[in-house]
């Protein structure tokens, strides 16, 4: 399971937990897609231990039901960009000697270690 700050990553599962004061304990919920999947802890080793249970429950309970379970992120994105903006994208890319594509995946993910997403 990969963690940053308040985020938490299982199975290709994403939650970001949160503290609720009113009800004084950490909770999270599955981020992403449609279906609705929540949990809560009251320290950081049961939010996370409720976390994968809650996926592994999520995936095991689409298996009974006979449906796949919904897969959060496809890791495609369609951008609509000025085109004055993906000119300067694909010089410096072609530049680097990388694909636009390839480019902008590295450009993007320098951006979310330097932000830690």
């Amino acid at each position: 399971m990969n963690t940053t700050d308040n985020s938490m990553t299982y199975k290709g599962y994403t939650t970001v937990i949160k503290f609720s004061a009113e009800d004084d304990c950490l909770i999270g919920h599955l981020i992403g897609f449609n279906d609705i999947v929540g949990f809560h802890g009251d320290s950081v080793e049961e939010i996370r231990k409720a976390f994968e249970e809650a996926v592994d429950f999520y995936i095991e309970s689409c298996a009974k039901a006979g449906r796949k379970p919904n897969k959060p992120y496809s890791g495609r994105v369609t951008l609509r960009l000025p085109p004055e903006l993906h000119a300067k994208l694909a010089v410096q890319a072609k530049a680097s000697g990388s694909s636009l594509n390839n480019w902008m995946v590295k450009a993007l993910d320098t951006v979310t270690q330097q932000q830690h997403l």
